[in-house]
C-alpha cells in the first residue's frame, strides 16, 4: 500500500508529525462534508504549490488522453488534486472513526461471493486515490482475513499511526516489503487474499514494457507471477470516491489468468486497468511518474523534472 509522494508528506520533524497525526485524528470526529470541504481547499493549494507533481500529472494525462484540449487537461489535473487531498484527509476517519461510521461510509458492492471461502486469491487493487478505502472496506465488512504489503515510513510516529490504522479491522496479515515474496505466497496458499497494487513504474526489475494507453510502459509483472506462485486467481477491486464516502467494487475473477506468459498477462492487466480508469479518470494516481522508465535510448517524458 502506497504512501504520499515525498514533497506532499508531512514535515519530518517529530513534533510536526505528531501534530499532523493529532490533526488527522481530530478530522475523524468531524462530519464528512466538513472533511471533504477542507480537502477541496487543500487540493486547490497543493495544485498551486506542488508544481513538480502538477507538471507530472499533466504530462501523464496528455499521454493517456491526447485527444483532450489543454483546458480539459488543466481542469482534470486540478480535479485530481482535489480528489487526492480529500482521499488523504479521509484517512483520518478511515483509521480512527468507529466501525459503524466506517462501514456506513464504505459501500462494498459487486461480486462479493468471489471473496468467500479460502481459495488462493490475489486482489488487483489499482492506484486510485481511494486505495486505502478499498483495503479498509474489505477488512471492515468481510470476515475473511486478508494479507497486504506495507512500506515503512521515515518517521516513527507516522509509521506507527499508518500501520495501526491499516490493521485495525479483521486482524490482517501485513508483510513488510523488505521481507520478499515468500511470506506473501505462503499467506495466499493458506487462504489469505493478497491486496496488491502493481501498477507503478519501479524500473525494469521484474517488469516488462507493455502498452498502457498506447504508450510502451515499464510495468511490474508481479500480479501474474504471484498468482502463479500462489496458484491463485485474480479478483480486481476498484475504489471510487463519492459524495457519501467510497464505493468499493469487487469484480469477478479473471478467466484464464494467469497464463504461462507473464508479459502477456501484464499487458492484459493494463488493458483491464485502462477500462477502470476511464470510468473515473481524475481519481487515478497521476502524480506518479508512470512513464519514467523508457525503452532503449528513448528520451524521458520528464526530462526537466
Amino acid at each position: 500500500m502506497s504512501s504520499l509522494p515525498p514533497e506532499l508528506e508531512l514535515p519530518r520533524g517529530n513534533l510536526a508529525n505528531r501534530l499532523g497525526v493529532a490533526f488527522m485524528r481530530l478530522l475523524a470526529r468531524l462530519p464528512l462534508r466538513w472533511v471533504r470541504a477542507l480537502g477541496w481547499c487543500l487540493g486547490q493549494v497543493l495544485h498551486v504549490l506542488a508544481a513538480r507533481r502538477r507538471r507530472i500529472a499533466r504530462i501523464n494525462w496528455a499521454l493517456c488522453f491526447p485527444q483532450s484540449s489543454e483546458t480539459e487537461q488543466r481542469q482534470a489535473v486540478r480535479q485530481h488534486f482535489v480528489y487526492f487531498a480529500q482521499a488523504w484527509l479521509d484517512r483520518g476517519w478511515l483509521w480512527e472513526a468507529p466501525l459503524a461510521t466506517v462501514q456506513r461510509r464504505l459501500k462494498l458492492t459487486g461480486d462479493l461471493k468471489a471473496l468467500e471461502g479460502n481459495e488462493p486469491t490475489v486482489i488487483f487493487a489499482p492506484h486510485f486515490v481511494g486505495m486505502d478505502a478499498g483495503w479498509i472496506a474489505l477488512t471492515a465488512h468481510l470476515e475473511r482475513r486478508f494479507c497486504g504489503l506495507y512500506a515503512e515510513q521515515l518517521n516513527a510516529d507516522v509509521d506507527r499511526w499508518m500501520a495501526q490504522g491499516r490493521q485495525r479491522f479483521g486482524n490482517p496479515h501485513v508483510v513488510g516489503k523488505r521481507q520478499g515474496i515468500k511470506p506473501l505466497v505462503a499467506a495466499m496458499r493458506q487462504g489469505l487474499p493478497l491486496y496488491l497494487l502493481p501498477d507503478m513504474d519501479h524500473g525494469m526489475r521484474d517488469a516488462a514494457f507493455v502498452p498502457f494507453f498506447g504508450v510502451q510502459t515499464a510495468t511490474l509483472m508481479s500480479l501474474s507471477r504471484l498468482a502463479r506462485l500462489g496458484r491463485a486467481r485474480v479478483v480486481p477491486v476498484v475504489s471510487r470516491l463519492t459524495r457519501d464516502g467510497y464505493e468499493v467494487t469487487v469484480m469477478s475473477p479473471w478467466a484464464d489468468y494467469p497464463t504461462d506468459d507473464p508479459e502477456a498477462d501484464t499487458a492484459e492487466m493494463n488493458r483491464y486497468l485502462e477500462g477502470f480508469i476511464r470510468r473515473a479518470p481524475e481519481q487515478y494516481y497521476w502524480v506518479h511518474k508512470r512513464f519514467k522508465t523508457r525503452p532503449g535510448s528513448e528520451p524521458s517524458f520528464y526530462a526537466d523534472l
